[in-house]
């Protein structure tokens, strides 16, 4: 997810072997927060730095985890890559077989780490407040921002505002808000994940279901946020074995061979999840199928991501903590690259022009996740507004 904003970093849970790591608290510099604010929330755009009080005024807090940021970072290049493959599929079997693969996995694989983070959320106050102001906000500063962008660069001046119709990259925002403040219901019910692919099922065969919210994608998209929430540090433990990375090969090797055969056969629609299978033009019974079978496919491969994400620290480690700036920004280039028709240039389509493409994707996004950039957008990413909200009184009255 695309990553989480740093207010919700308190949820974090480092893998086994980071337990005992304590993380010092950055010092504060201007244009950048201390990791540890006054009410307790802890972390930095979803890093995991934390200080408290102890035996010399402070306690162990939790160490910053490197493979989640590393596989936060390197999915969101996989999703900027996919973008910039999408024009290409019609002259390249090669790229369509790398798009269907890489969309069989790339969102899934995020949304299963949304959903891992999210297991402390309570909606609580304060965790509501957070909520809002690292989901809500960005989804209408930016729902607001690509509208002006496709009335202007996209030729559409009358295309309207509409906080109910996500445009483009902005439903995820709109599903993030929503799968979270359902996290209590999942945790009580006794079969989460049967049930949330049960909601997915029944998505994929209801056309009236309609545009408002992204719904499709909200409900279609619901499984692997559950799953999240239903995994433990040990999981990602035994994907992470050897053994788990020696057999991820093959596994990767036959999806990419499968998608090179499926590429001119199959509607690359399933993958986006935003429709259902009457709209798709395929039977009604269709959907329950490719909703399971997708499921068990993005599953085995998320699985193979994770069994390659490194776990030490490396030089794009930091950048996960900037994930959610680079995946909204990006749109604008990515939308842009087709209103002014970059790709009606025929070198593009050469096998020159892919790889310049692929790169010129991957370093875009890394730009965009570095932290200058973050300090630029924080207004409108991770604001305060303070103001908006009333007092806790519990809290105050802890503070006299």
């Amino acid at each position: 997810m695309v990553s989480e904003p740093r207010q919700l970093a308190s949820q974090r849970t480092p893998l086994p072997a980071q337990r005992a790591a304590v993380a010092a608290p950055p010092a504060d510099t201007k244009g950048s927060k201390s990791a540890t604010d006054t009410k307790g929330a802890t972390g930095i755009r979803g890093a995991e730095a934390a200080s408290a009080t102890g035996a010399a005024g402070k306690k162990p807090g939790k160490a910053r985890d490197a493979f989640f940021d590393n596989a936060k970072y390197l999915a969101i290049v996989l999703v900027a890559m996919g973008h910039a493959w999408e024009p290409l599929r019609g002259d390249s079997r090669a790229a369509s077989a790398l798009y269907i693969t890489v969309y069989t996995f790339h969102m899934p694989a995020f949304i299963v780490i949304s959903g891992y983070f999210s297991r402390s959320f309570d909606a609580s106050p304060n965790r509501l407040k957070r909520l809002i102001t690292g989901v809500a906000v960005p989804y209408v500063v930016f729902e607001v921002a690509y509208t002006f962008f496709k009335r202007t660069a996209g030729g559409d001046p009358d295309y309207p505002i509409s906080l109910l119709d996500p445009w483009y990259l902005t439903w995820f925002l709109i599903a993030l808000f929503v799968w979270r403040l359902s996290t209590p219901i999942w945790k009580v019910v006794r079969w989460p994940l049967p049930l949330a692919l049960a909601i997915a099922v029944l998505a994929s065969v209801s056309p009236d279901i309609g545009d408002d919210l992204d719904l499709q994608r909200v409900l279609q998209f619901l499984p692997f946020f559950v799953l999240g929430l239903c995994l433990k540090p040990e999981h990602f433990q035994l994907v992470r074995r050897k053994e788990a990375r020696i057999l991820a090969v093959p596994v990767f090797a036959a999806a990419l061979l499968f998608a090179y055969w499926a590429a001119p056969r199959m509607n690359a629609a399933w993958f986006y999840r935003r429709d259902s299978a009457q709209e798709l033009g395929a039977p009604g019974w269709s959907g329950a199928v490719m909703t399971l079978a997708m499921f068990g496919c993005s599953v085995i491969l998320a699985a193979c991501f994770f069994a390659w994400v490194p776990g030490r620290k490396l030089w794009f480690t930091a950048l996960g903590a900037g994930t959610l700036y680079g995946y909204l920004l990006h749109g604008f280039v990515a939308k842009g690259s087709r209103f002014w028709d970059w790709y009606d240039v025929h070198w593009v389509h050469t096998p020159a022009g892919e790889i310049t493409v692929t790169v010129a994707a991957m370093s875009l996004i890394t730009v965009l996740c570095t932290p200058p950039v973050q300090r630029m957008f924080r207004f409108a990413m991770e604001p305060e507004m303070e103001w908006a909200f009333r007092k806790d009184a519990a809290e105050v009255a802890r503070r006299r």
